[in-house]
């Protein structure tokens, strides 16, 4: 079964934090979040952290992010981002996937290019196999329809995705969220932030691309990708 990744130890929750305030500042230093927009969880031993509701990324203190305890019930900081249902889903979903990886930080951004490719996308999916490094470090990219932020249909939405890609032997790490954008899970914050990298870049090449010429990689050239790589595509 494609997926299979020996499990990360969990951060202790002084690392947690710092490390959240470390990869919210990188990615508003360099334009991935803006203003007030994206937030980032990490799984604990015995609960969450989160970063709080209105919170700028860039600016983000160790003391004021949002624990909370396995049930979901804040303990302490400042008040959680709406969005921890949604988190709390993909842990969910991931442990429960046959084949998925499971999820121990989930970053999610309004990315300009990902969102923008969302506005007119047409099918199931954000972007077409083009690059072997999206192929391998992201994969498939499931596009969820339109729910106002913080809704719980759209964290069922994600979660089925999850579960249907899992099925198909193809385990994702990256959903779309139609017109917001999107949500990237790994077994540590600094993969989740490559992965979301590669996504945006991504979408950016393709925003560049004539999108009569857009060449896509081959059955052939992803099934060795599979092969080498163990690409799950």
């Amino acid at each position: 079964m494609r997926g299979q990744h020996h499990q990360i130890p969990h951060l202790t929750e002084a690392q947690a934090r710092e490390e959240i305030c470390r990869v919210g500042q990188s990615l508003f230093d360099r334009g991935y979040v803006h203003a007030t927009a994206g937030n980032i969880s990490v799984r604990l031993e015995h609960g969450f952290l989160i970063t709080p509701t209105d919170a700028c990324l860039g600016y983000l203190e160790p003391a004021d992010l949002a624990l909370l305890d396995a049930q979901g019930q804040q303990l302490s900081g400042k008040r959680a981002s709406k969005t921890m249902a949604l988190h709390r889903k993909i842990y969910e979903a991931t442990d429960h996937a046959p084949g998925s990886w499971p999820a121990q930080c989930v970053i999610h951004t309004h990315s300009t290019h990902c969102v923008s490719l969302s506005l007119h996308a047409k099918g199931h999916e954000l972007l077409p196999p083009i690059t072997p490094y999206f192929v391998m470090k992201v994969g498939h990219v499931p596009l969820i329809p339109y729910f106002r932020p913080g809704d719980p249909l759209a964290a069922d939405a994600v979660a089925d995705a999850i579960l249907f890609y899992a099925k198909q032997d193809t385990p994702i790490r990256a959903v779309m969220l139609s017109k917001l954008g999107p949500n990237v899970w790994h077994q540590d914050l600094s993969s989740a932030m490559a992965a979301l990298e590669e996504l945006e870049e991504t979408a950016k090449l393709v925003q560049l691309a004539q999108p009569d010429s857009l060449e896509i990689l081959s059955d052939a050239q992803i099934d060795e990708l599979r092969q080498v790589f163990d690409a799950a595509w």
